[in-house]
């Protein structure tokens, strides 16, 4: 059985710095670095992704928040009127998945490039960096599930229970092992990113049934069914349509041009 501990926040003089804020930072700042790294290796321009990561962020955060107060915890709205606007007061992982997703369509729409081509290096990216960040979920163990006698239960006060922040990140960074061992099969080129939302959702979905419901602050369910396995059977969804879907192929870079090049006349580009 894991021993129930909270690490304290760090105090730099009127600043407070939680664990959770640390590993979500720290899990942001993975994925951006696994990303790029990933654009590079597939030869495709990183600069789109370094000009999107503070965007994604930002609609991540806001989105996040907004599931979190309307969809897991509404009863939250009668605090304040401004309590839409505390970005920092209780986030989703699921809504910042959703805002990162609303901001990569609209930027790379605007910017005129094809998602898919970058697909791969956003699942290679997103995978560990949010298991990271889930390691935040752990520290502050902030989703209890059922009591139970399972060996990796966590001793909360009251008795041993499921910890899903434990859970959810270990399935991420094993999601992630998987994917990175696979991102040289040709089959999968293009199809890494709905992999990886065929197999977090069949492991979050199951997670979520384990979500206790006899503590004081639970989330909220519609039909027996949490927002986050609603969000997981979406998730379904878009992993079947994108395994089975074509991946279009990548267009072939513009070759040299000018006085030094040595295409002739005409030739295709």
């Amino acid at each position: 059985m894991i021993p129930y501990w909270k690490p304290p926040s760090i105090h730099l003089g009127p600043l407070t710095i939680e664990p959770f804020g640390i590993f979500v930072a720290l899990g942001i700042l993975l994925a951006a670095r696994l990303l790029v790294r990933a654009a590079e290796r597939e030869k495709l321009d990183p600069t789109p992704l370094a000009d999107y990561a503070m965007w994604g962020v930002l609609a991540g955060v806001v989105v996040g928040h907004w599931v979190h107060l309307f969809f897991y915890h509404p009863e939250e709205l009668s605090k304040s009127p401004f309590q839409i606007l505390k970005v920092w007061d209780g986030l989703s992982s699921f809504g910042g998945l959703l805002g990162g997703i609303l901001a990569a369509v609209v930027f790379f729409r605007i910017r005129k490039l094809r998602f898919s081509d970058y697909a791969d290096s956003f699942a290679l990216g997103v995978a560990p960096g949010w298991a990271v960040a889930r390691l935040g979920c752990f520290a502050v163990h902030d989703h209890p599930g059922v009591l139970t006698d399972f060996f990796l239960a966590v001793n909360f006060p009251g008795g041993a229970r499921h910890d899903l922040g434990m859970y959810d990140a270990i399935a991420l960074f094993a999601i992630s092992g998987v994917l990175y061992a696979l991102r040289n099969a040709g089959k999968l080129k293009g199809k890494l990113l709905p992999l990886l939302a065929l197999l977090y959702a069949a492991c979050r979905f199951f997670f979520d049934t384990l979500r206790a419901t006899d503590m004081s602050y639970v989330d909220a369910r519609y039909f027996g069914l949490t927002p986050a396995q609603y969000g997981c059977l979406a998730l379904v969804l878009y992993g079947l349509w994108g395994l089975l879907r074509r991946v279009p192929a990548r267009a072939a870079p513009m070759p040299p041009s000018g006085p030094g090049s040595t295409h002739p006349a005409g030739a295709a580009r």
